[in-house]
């Protein structure tokens, strides 16, 4: 219970830096299957570590006690045991390393397919992933079946060591008895063999348990480092020593900022940005795919760190912030909108935890899913199922930007987040953040023109550099890629 917390914390630290390192599917296999393997093996232990050391540590006394010529037989079967074991257990571990690599592949494909199962069943493709899947699973049957064919020979290393062990002393006791009558002091009784074998049993039956938990172990060891890695990966977002609480407005400047994913990637993807936006302005950004327009936004509330240069927010580098104080000023409405299990209301309180039914119609009015909402049966009250699967893109990130004005931020980031409504409904929610929210600073990333043209600010973004900047009739005059985009979709909406 608390590895599984301590894991799933550290989690929550990460930057999407470390996410990034581990899959989403490594991540779930390390805190079930991983710590699952752990606890069979503690629960082993500690069953077996009180009683066998005593067990053993009695048992041999006693053998010495007896006679003192044949417990040294058991000094001898130990150290065979414990080399057989160590052999054993070197050559299985290598393969349960593997077999939990494979199961965070499993555990992924599992996933991909239960989040596009629609896409699955709308392009047929059942047969192939069901075969994806037998592929992956047939590799960990195969791995784990080879483990434990190694882990097989435990049990006949531990019945050569015990029989072994009852054949000497039987055969060296036998002569004891024998030699007994010529000389009683270096000989023993009949008696004080029957002892020895039950004291043998014993010694043998405690290493024997101490093999399983060996064998445990082994399993475990494998889980054990794969949980390590989660608690000892550090975050690369830190607060600084004395960090700055207070977040003094919105306005945004970007001075010479480079960026590539990863310390040692070749390419960057931010390529020396300068940029100054003002409080309360609104700005548009547009650029096609991989132009790093996500990743110029994801730098202001530090959800990655400029490789070189620095982002400022209310004048203050975004390194001198309390991250989440920082965060609490920012909000933002991703590309790829999530909505919890949960009702709308408490979807909503996602931005503000204490929000009255009054603020929540508000913000839901403004992002225009109120009309939507009042249609439902339970209204504000309905269930929303796992990923937002019972209402639609658009719904889905109305009720997103609700939720981010909710929280009256300093900063409102819209990356692509009207792509599935209308222009109608895009331009009603455009009109009441000027109305509603004149002083809060506005990035929209977009991909019709139409979404960021009354912008005071806009960008063009092409290859991670800035291509251009201005109002829109000052790109359509000097921009290429603006103007073909806008001539683009303007000859689009008249073919229409």
């Amino acid at each position: 219970k608390n590895l599984r917390e301590d894991m799933y914390n550290k989690v929550q630290e990460y930057s999407f830096s470390n996410i990034d390192k581990f899959s989403t599917a490594s991540i779930v296999t390390r805190l079930t299957t991983d710590i699952t393997n752990i606890q069979n093996a503690y629960m082993m232990s500690i069953r077996v570590a009180v009683r066998c050391p005593i067990m053993l540590i009695f048992a041999l006394f006693m053998a010495f006690q007896i006679n003192s010529h044949l417990a040294p037989i058991f000094v001898i079967a130990i150290p065979i045991l414990a080399v057989g074991l160590v052999i054993i257990i070197s050559n299985a571990k290598r393969i349960f390393e593997r077999v939990f690599r494979i199961y965070d592949k499993l555990n992924n494909v599992v996933q991909e397919n239960l989040h596009g199962i629609r896409v699955v069943k709308s392009f047929v493709r059942e047969d192939h992933e069901t075969e994806k899947f037998c592929s992956v699973s047939k590799e960990i049957y195969q791995d784990f079946s080879k483990a434990e064919k190694i882990l097989a020979f435990n049990a006949p290393l531990m019945q050569f060591c015990a029989y072994g062990c009852m054949l000497l002393i039987s055969w060296l006791g036998a002569k004891l008895i024998v030699a007994s009558g010529n000389n009683p002091a270096v000989g023993m009784t009949t008696g004080d063999l029957t002892s020895m074998f039950s004291y043998t049993m014993q010694i043998l039956m405690s290493l024997m348990m101490f093999s399983m938990v060996f064998v445990m172990i082994t399993i475990s060891y494998a889980s054990m480092e794969r949980a390590e890695e989660i608690l000892d990966e550090k975050s690369d977002l830190h607060n600084p020593e004395n960090p700055v609480y207070e977040v003094k407005d919105g306005s945004i400047e970007f001075d010479h900022v480079n960026f590539a994913y990863g310390k040692n990637a070749d390419k960057l993807c931010l390529d020396n940005v300068n940029l100054k936006i003002p409080s309360g302005a609104t700005v548009g950004i547009i650029g096609g795919t991989g132009s790093s327009k996500s990743t110029l936004v994801q730098l202001i509330p530090r959800l990655y760190d400029a490789t070189e240069g620095a982002v400022k927010v209310g004048g203050r580098d975004v390194r001198e912030y309390d991250i989440e104080s920082l965060r609490e000023e920012v909000a933002m409405v991703l590309q790829k909108n999530v909505l919890f299990s949960g009702t709308i209301k408490d979807n909503l309180r996602w931005g503000k935890e204490d929000a009255t039914d009054e603020e929540m119609r508000h913000v839901c009015q403004l992002a225009q899913a109120d009309e939507f909402i009042q249609t439902f049966p339970d209204g504000y009250d309905t269930y929303i199922e796992q990923g937002g699967t019972n209402v639609s893109g658009g719904q889905k990130q109305r009720l997103c930007i609700a939720r981010a004005l909710l929280k009256k931020p300093k900063i409102l980031i819209l990356d692509d987040s009207t792509s599935a409504v209308d222009t109608k409904t895009d331009a009603l929610i455009r009109m009441a953040f000027r109305k509603e929210i004149p002083n809060t600073t506005k990035i929209i990333i977009a991909q019709r023109i139409s979404s960021v043209e009354d912008a005071d600010l806009i960008l063009v973004l092409d290859d991670g550099k800035i291509n251009g900047m201005g109002t829109h009739e000052e790109l359509l005059a000097n921009n290429e890629i603006y103007r073909e985009v806008y001539e683009s979709q303007q000859k689009g909406g008249l073919e229409e």
